[in-house]
């Protein structure tokens, strides 16, 4: 019994040897390019969902997107030729707010055309990665929650504290209100909203909500996001013709 044992382990060897890489792909990015191009598409989707890990790990039971895996994506999206459009998907709780203004940075920053689509929720520091490409759209029934920072664990209870949690929570403020049509004053009021949420202040935004007011471009599905990522693409070349 024990050689048949061993004798079947070794035929199954290669097979599990084969199927490693990918499966290692698909448990740590949940996607199997990363980020190259399959067959003749020239778009790229990434997918940002459940809660955003920062600088410290979350448990292991909690869907995460880890903002490490992240980064050396979109580096790599930017420098690869052949991606000429990036389609981002949200449908997060939000997370570490450091971390999701990097990628927010890092998305606004890049050279090609980008197009986000809110699905399901793109809550807390999940607003400024939605708005930060250069077009948003949002599904008729997804919500987006904005509230003022919160911090967890041991708060040290003096002025210095706060006034860095003040400056912080003005980064997010002017990143929203620099890459959408929101004004300041509008998200402040939806940020400081009093009796929307339960044993919180803050606001939570539905579909065309968000669109009324100026958050998100337009509401739409999958389809209308990739025809509109299409449509920029188009004009980026063309641009890119001229001045050539």
């Amino acid at each position: 019994m024990d050689f048949e044992m061993n004798g079947n382990d070794q035929e199954q060897q290669p097979k599990e040897d084969k199927q490693s890489p990918l499966m290692e792909k698909i448990q740590q990015l949940g996607q199997t390019n990363v980020p190259q191009l399959s067959q003749d598409s020239k778009i790229h989707c990434l997918t940002i969902v459940g809660q955003i890990e920062g600088h410290l790990q979350l448990p292991p039971q909690n869907k995460t997107t880890k903002y490490e895996h992240l980064i050396p994506q979109i580096v790599a999206i930017e420098q690869n030729p052949k991606i000429e459009g990036l389609l981002v998907i949200l449908n997060t709780v939000g997370g570490d707010v450091e971390a999701g203004l990097a990628l927010a940075e890092m998305l606004a920053s890049l050279s090609k055309p980008t197009v986000s689509i809110v699905l399901g929720g793109g809550h807390s520091i999940g607003v400024p990665i939605a708005v930060s490409c250069d077009y948003a759209y949002i599904a008729e029934s997804a919500t987006m929650t904005i509230h003022p920072i919160r911090l967890t664990g041991l708060v040290i209870g003096v002025p210095q504290t706060f006034e860095y949690l003040d400056k912080m929570q003005e980064r997010v403020i002017n990143f929203v209100t620099k890459h959408s049509q929101i004004t300041e004053e509008k998200f402040k009021d939806l940020m400081f909203a009093k009796g929307n949420l339960t044993r919180d202040i803050g606001t939570n935004v539905i579909g065309a909500d968000a669109v009324e007011f100026g958050l998100i471009n337009e509401v739409g599905g999958i389809g209308p996001a990739l025809k509109k990522l299409e449509e920029l693409i188009e004009n980026n070349e063309h641009q890119e013709g001229l001045v050539q």
